[in-house]
């Protein structure tokens, strides 16, 4: 397994080997005693599948509060998306920032969001499909969204069109409207 850093402490881009031949190929997607060993302790309780038959679908930006913050392993199961992670922790050196990765089937990349950063993603091709663990279960009163083009964020999700939203999403509050249940560790 690949383990690459990425701007924001802790968002990980993980890359499983995969063994192939003239059937198709292997991977092994999540191994708990080698992510351990490498530093990375998650405890999974719940699996997510979603499938987004449109282009330009855009899910986000989410998280789940305290008590029941999750962190998430993000992988494509088929098609492409852009997945994107965003720092709330209040007092973090890098609050409102983000970085974005291209996941796919074909690439076999999965992005590891630990709690207290923004989830969300677009997709790049017809019915994408996709797939995560989370280490907490799904609790609505805890369930909340950002707005997925705030201003002060800045992703580019690279649209060529209008975002296909939820009414959740849309209706999300501005980051700056926003107040982060989530404080940094470092923080004084």
């Amino acid at each position: 397994m690949q383990i690459e850093d990425t701007a924001l402490s802790g968002v990980k881009i993980l890359t499983p080997q995969r063994f192939g031949d003239h059937r198709g190929f292997f991977s092994e997607s999540w191994n708990k005693a080698r992510m351990d060993a490498a530093g990375l302790h998650y405890d999974f309780v719940q699996d997510n599948h979603s499938l987004s038959a449109t282009v330009g679908t855009v899910r986000g930006l989410h998280f789940q509060s305290p008590p029941h913050a999750q962190a998430k392993l993000v992988r494509c199961g088929k098609g492409q998306l852009f997945d994107v992670a965003v720092d709330i922790r209040k007092g973090s050196p890098t609050y409102g920032k983000w970085v974005g990765v291209d996941l796919s089937f074909e690439n076999g990349r999965q992005l590891m969001i630990p709690a207290g950063f923004l989830h969300g993603f677009v997709t790049r091709e017809p019915d994408t499909e996709i797939i995560y663990k989370c280490t907490d279960y799904y609790a609505p009163e805890c369930d909340g969204a950002v707005r997925f083009d705030d201003p002060d964020i800045g992703i580019d999700w690279g649209l060529e069109g209008e975002a296909l939203l939820s009414a959740k999403d849309d209706a999300a509050p501005f980051l700056k409207d926003f107040d982060s249940p989530f404080t940094w560790e470092g923080a004084a």
